[in-house]
């Protein structure tokens, strides 16, 4: 399996698929590059290069017990692409995942990087603070840690019925689908499961928007239970320069999957393939 070292030694897993003008796709939690099947695949075919690595921690990449933090996860984005030595590149960040595409730009700045697409990300920043009253109670993410702990495969369980927008009397995903996503989280370092919940719920970007200075797609759902986009989508549109946000009527946090066509197509209008 292809690996790239992280800057402190972490073995970095990665899919590295076609050719043509390179998009990153980084994925959310609790979930790995496998994630992105349903974008890599139709990309691909439609003659781009698609790349996506699995988050430290989690999937096949190395599972060290230091920081989870989004330094040290823009770091690991910038190892990736200064090991492919990618151009040009379309940066696509899902949930936890934007910020990492964010925090990227502001570290590493935008010279390999060409647009961005962050999918119902949590930026700009989820916790309620003085500062945000417009937030996420500290609570949810603390009763969040609490189940885990508890019972990390029972909690995830019922977070990715959510996640899709999964209800007692219907569901836009499949039960094989919410089986394939469970595995994929319980694959995860129990550590860094626990661990990114802090750094995805306590980490503001706000200063980081202001880094992102190319092209920048903003997607949403407008039914997303898990990070909504009055909280996030909305605000990091207004945050960056030129963005332009794209909301899903009725769309989940899920959009990946339930709203596959569209959003591959959005993707491709906006890369221009």
């Amino acid at each position: 399996m292809p690996f790239v070292k992280a800057s402190d030694g972490t073995d970095l897993f990665y899919k590295d698929w076609g050719s043509g003008r390179p998009v990153v796709f980084i994925h959310g939690w609790p979930l790995h590059a496998d994630m992105w099947e349903y974008q890599m695949v139709p990309l691909v075919r439609s003659g781009l290069r698609t790349v996506a690595a699995d988050r430290r921690g989690f999937g096949r990449s190395g599972q060290p017990a230091g920081s989870y933090g989004y330094d040290v996860l823009a770091d690991d984005v910038a190892s990736l692409l200064d090991a492919l030595d990618l151009h040009d590149v379309t940066l696509v960040g899902f949930s936890m995942g934007g910020g990492e595409v964010v925090r990227y730009l502001s570290r590493h700045g935008d010279a390999r990087v060409s647009r961005v697409a962050l999918v119902s990300a949590v930026t700009p920043f989820l916790e309620k603070t003085p500062d945000n009253p417009d937030g996420v109670d500290r609570s949810v993410f603390d009763r969040m840690i609490e189940q885990l702990q508890h019972d990390r495969p029972h909690f995830l369980a019922s977070f990715g019925k959510a996640f899709f927008g999964a209800g007692l009397l219907s569901s836009p995903v499949s039960a094989e689908l919410l089986e394939w996503c469970g595995d994929m989280a319980l694959q995860g370092s129990p550590l860094a499961t626990l661990d990114c919940v802090r750094s995805f719920s306590g980490t503001d970007f706000r200063a980081d928007l202001g880094a992102v200075r190319v092209p920048t797609l903003v997607i949403h759902g407008t039914s997303d239970s898990t990070v909504p986009t009055e909280v996030s989508g909305q605000r990091t549109a207004a945050s960056i320069a030129g963005a332009r946000l794209v909301e899903y009527q009725g769309a989940p946090h899920g959009l990946f999957y339930t709203e596959k066509d569209r959003l591959n197509a959005d993707l491709l209008a906006f890369i221009g393939a």
